[in-house]
């Protein structure tokens, strides 16, 4: 997957109006993921991702391997992307999801193994919501319904 495609993949799937808005949500998303994890690890995990993706979670990045815990993570999200917090925390689901389709699995379980998921931060399993209900189209299927919808004017 190229970077039009990633960035129109993530525009589809939060309904964006255009490709800057998603981009942003890329950004504040993966930006954000890579201050939290090592250095090592974001480099893994965008080692299989386009190349402007991979900026964002390697090169951008100032400081690696910061700790912060699940409300702080989604107030960065908010703040880069300049979104409220809930459509944030929603737009970072969606871009891990998408990540999670283009990496390796092991590169993904070390991500997800650099998350606490202890009982007093256990918000951090919020991320991967959509990776565990089975990936975004599952996850789609289980909110609006699935199944396939009756032609129209077909009774």
């Amino acid at each position: 997957m190229n970077f039009d495609e990633f960035t129109g993949t993530v525009q589809h799937r939060l309904e964006l109006p255009d490709s800057g808005r998603a981009v942003r949500a890329i950004r504040a998303t993966l930006m954000t993921l890579g201050s939290r994890i090592p250095e090592e690890n974001a480099e893994d995990l965008a080692a299989s991702l386009p190349m402007e993706i991979k900026w964002y979670l390697t090169g951008a990045v100032e400081e690696h391997g910061q700790r912060f815990d699940w409300r702080e993570f989604i107030d960065r999200v908010s703040e880069i992307e300049n979104a409220d917090p809930p459509d944030a925390a929603h737009h970072a689901r969606i871009v891990i999801d998408l990540v999670h389709s283009e990496v390796p699995e092991s590169d993904f379980r070390q991500l997800r193994d650099m998350l606490p998921e202890s009982e007093d931060d256990e918000n951090w399993r919020k991320l991967f919501e959509i990776v565990d209900a089975g990936g975004w189209s599952e996850a789609h299927e289980a909110q609006t319904g699935g199944g396939p919808q009756p032609e129209s004017g077909s009774e």
